[in-house]
């Protein structure tokens, strides 16, 4: 850990503004002032986590491998009780490249495929029916 600076959690909870902003990711301190407009999901996601350890957050949404290796670029020290090897990688700073596009999507919408035609059949086929009936009825 040699080089690294050693904060506690209560000197990284007085950096919490869009002017200094502090935050924890796998016992690494993190200043992430600059790259508050550059942060993908927003600056407010950061803003939301600012002063403290946000290491759950940061796993949970699934970050990709460039993205973990940000944390080297932004890291001023280490959190104290945290041991790091010096100049430790997540990964290779650069994605592998595929043949194929591959995304991870997140999809919460649980109706079944065909009920999106059904949704546009079922109005188009009562709307037809309704005029094929006026059509062909005679008018009194």
């Amino acid at each position: 850990m040699a080089g690294h600076t050693v904060y506690t959690l209560s000197e990284v909870s007085r950096h919490k503004s869009k002017n200094d902003c502090w935050l924890v990711i796998d016992g690494r301190v993190l200043n992430v002032t600059k790259f508050l407009e550059e942060h993908p999901g927003g600056e407010e996601v950061l803003l939301e986590s600012a002063g403290k350890d946000a290491t759950k957050e940061f796993n949970d949404i699934g970050h990709s491998k460039s993205a973990q290796n940000l944390l080297l670029k932004y890291q001023i020290g280490a959190l104290q009780g945290h041991t790091l090897k010096n100049n430790e990688q997540v990964g290779s700073t650069e994605e592998p490249k595929k043949k194929e596009m591959s995304a991870f999507v997140i999809k919460d919408d649980l109706t079944p495929k065909y009920a999106a035609v059904v949704e546009f059949a079922a109005p188009l086929l009562v709307a037809g029916s309704y005029f094929c009936y006026r059509y062909l009825t005679p008018s009194s």
